[in-house]
């Protein structure tokens, strides 16, 4: 098994990023020194994991990422957008086009760089619109959400409830500039993050050395927060758990109305081992209101 710091390095080459720029954005992210990463990079090579002189991966190496490789996709992009109206009176919100590009597709061709052909999209509000996506990308697989508009995101979670093995999970109102954000392999059950110093969003709330998923709530002020941007990945022994337990969450008085993060990163946290994967605000920007939409494409400016 991969170190943490091992496998961000192998992961590194896989993405044919340079060197210099994988260690200053390991050090950024998770503060680990020069000395720790130099000292790494030379173990990689010893083990022939790495290429010496190189910083390329041998067959050893491919072989050794193997056991983490993202096996599918699922989107959420069930909900109508009221915030977005009224440019969802009539498109669905993850098809409304931003700059010229429909928000989904920056999500859809992000996945099928790394080679995620196994996708699945939950769709509700204006469902058959999607089908429009079938043209680009036909390999996607559609689950209706007929529940959409009297039950919050977690209704599409639990048609899903078995799927989550080695997934990522996406909301669908998002626009991925660095598509280097998804990756073909995961460490660890993740969400994606930015870290800020104060935030009235949904936010992770994280141990600050080992980036461990503490709590999630609305807004905040600290150093060891990260506000959450709607990608997360699930390994296996978090799958497991969750097919009961978002059930247990959605039959409760009041569990229709829930978002479906909160299942494992509030109700049931004590059962879940999640970890913040840092990302910058340049990476990717979720939409969430008309306004935002406007300062993004002049288009939308009336």
């Amino acid at each position: 098994m991969l170190t943490k710091i091992e496998f961000e390095i192998l992961s590194g080459a896989v993405q044919n990023r340079q060197l210099d720029e994988v260690k200053n954005a390991l050090a950024n992210a998770y503060q680990w020194s020069q000395v720790d990463l130099d000292e790494t990079l030379a173990n990689l090579v010893e083990k022939d994991l790495l290429v010496d002189g190189e910083y390329a991966l041998t067959q050893k190496g491919l072989d050794a990422l193997e056991p983490y490789r993202v096996k599918k996709a699922i989107i959420l992009a069930a909900g109508f957008g009221s915030r977005l109206v009224p440019v969802t009176l009539n498109t669905p919100k993850p098809l409304i086009k931003v700059n010229g590009v429909k928000m989904i597709e920056s999500m859809l061709d992000s996945l099928l760089e790394v080679g995620i052909t196994d996708i699945t999209l939950v769709r509700g509000y204006m469902k058959e619109y999607f089908d429009v996506l079938l043209y680009k990308y036909p390999m996607l697989k559609f689950i209706d959400n007929d529940a959409y508009n009297e039950a919050n995101n977690i209704s599409s979670s639990v048609l899903v409830k078995d799927m989550l093995d080695h997934a990522y999970v996406a909301e669908a109102d998002l626009m991925v500039y660095n598509h280097q954000i998804i990756r073909k392999y995961e460490y660890n059950s993740n969400y994606l993050g930015i870290k800020m110093e104060e935030s009235d969003d949904w936010c992770i709330e994280v141990n600050n050395e080992t980036k461990e998923v503490l709590d999630v709530h609305v807004g905040f002020k600290g150093n060891n927060n990260y506000q959450m941007v709607g990608i997360s990945y699930w390994s296996s022994e978090e799958a497991a758990n969750f097919a009961d337990d978002v059930m247990e969450v959605y039959n409760k008085e009041g569990g229709k109305q829930k978002y479906w993060d909160e299942v494992a990163l509030r109700f049931h946290k004590d059962k879940y081992s999640f970890f913040v994967r840092p990302c910058v605000d340049s990476d990717i920007i979720e939409i969430d209101t008309f306004a935002e939409l406007q300062e993004i494409d002049d288009a939308y400016k009336i």
